[in-house]
């Protein structure tokens, strides 16, 4: 338990006394007979009607597919990114507050820095990609709010080991964000959320569950924390059709987990054919969908894909530490075929 953390005192104070916006759907428990509060069209369905604002029921689905307690120690966000921006927009005050992440790592930490006027700082990680904890925590000072730790990282793929994360939020006295977008392709746990009343951590249906299109993302936490995104979040943020969807996707969660398994499976393949190639310079290991490779000419190999083979990859040269490198997706068999064979001909 970390002594120094003291949740009233991280808010904002505007958030604090926010009164949120109510509805009727709100305070109503039971089963209406009639709905006529929110000046919906009652003759035209069957998405009339506003969705259900907390989304209890998709919790507790979620919950019992994560092994997780407590539907009320769940918000859901329009992607991941909402629940990036809700840290900033619940914590951190414009122009006086600052975060501190690692790099590097996922942009739109930073992008949502700009958006909300905090300070941005970010620490170096070492050059084989591991966390120094030390140097993140001496970044910090009296007006850093978060630390952002992805885990496994984007772009490099490693996971931040349990003990590090562990420290830091035993260490700090703000919120400590733990980005689990890629945890369900290493067995990722939640345990930190018990352990830490600080602690975020963020899963998405974008990665494993192969429902990027939907846009949800999951923040794991007190239900302190949670109650306060509640209170900022818009209203109806979650659609009914993004709910439909991800019932259907949790419905076959067994299906999904043998699917994590053949990525993996065929995310070591990829690695032994692209180390194959003369043009390859080094592969990095990887706890995600995807692989850092560094090639001889990232520039040059990117724009060939792209502008004569049609195969898109991730450019990552130009990020701290990763000079060199391309970031590739694991995709269907037949398109990591297409890659290698597009590579072994680019060689030639």
């Amino acid at each position: 338990m970390n002594p120094q953390f003291q949740l009233d005192r991280l808010v904002r104070p505007n958030i604090l006394a926010l009164k949120p916006y109510s509805c009727a759907r709100d305070e109503f428990k039971g089963n209406a007979r009639a709905m006529l509060d929110a000046n919906e069209n009652a003759r035209i369905t069957p998405y009339n009607r506003y969705p259900d604002p907390l989304n209890l029921d998709l919790k507790e689905r979620i919950c019992q597919v994560y092994g997780f307690d407590d539907p009320h120690c769940v918000f859901l966000g329009v992607g991941s990114d909402e629940c990036i921006d809700m840290v900033y927009r619940v914590f951190c005050r414009p122009g006086v507050d600052n975060v501190v992440a690692m790099n590097p790592s996922y942009g739109m930490y930073g992008v949502c820095a700009d958006i909300n006027d905090i300070e941005y700082r970010t620490v170096s990680l070492r050059p084989d990609f591991s966390l120094d904890p030390e140097a993140i925590l001496a970044a910090c000072d009296d007006n850093t709010k978060a630390i952002f730790l992805c885990s496994p990282n984007n772009p490099t793929g490693n996971c931040i080991p349990d003990e590090a994360i562990e420290l830091i939020c035993n260490r700090f006295h703000g919120i400590v964000v733990i980005d689990q977008a890629y945890g369900d392709f290493c067995g990722a746990t939640l345990d930190i959320v018990d352990k830490a009343p600080n602690a975020i951590v963020m899963r998405t249906f974008s990665k494993a569950w192969g429902h990027a299109a939907i846009r949800l993302g999951m923040a794991f936490a007190s239900r302190e924390i949670v109650a306060l995104f509640n209170k900022v979040k818009y209203p109806y943020n979650i659609s009914l059709l993004t709910r439909r969807e991800a019932e259907a996707a949790l419905d076959h969660a067994d299906k999904v987990e043998a699917i994590v398994k053949e990525i993996v499976d065929a995310r070591e393949k990829m690695a032994k054919e692209l180390a194959k190639l003369p043009i390859v310079k080094k592969i990095y290991p990887s706890d995600a969908n995807f692989l850092l490779v560094e090639v001889t000419d990232a520039n040059a190999i990117y724009q060939h894909l792209s502008q004569e083979d049609g195969i898109v990859v991730r450019n990552r040269n130009s990020v701290h530490l990763c000079n060199g490198c391309l970031r590739v997706t694991i995709g269907t068999d037949e398109e990591n075929t297409l890659l290698i064979n597009a590579l072994q001909a680019y060689g030639k």
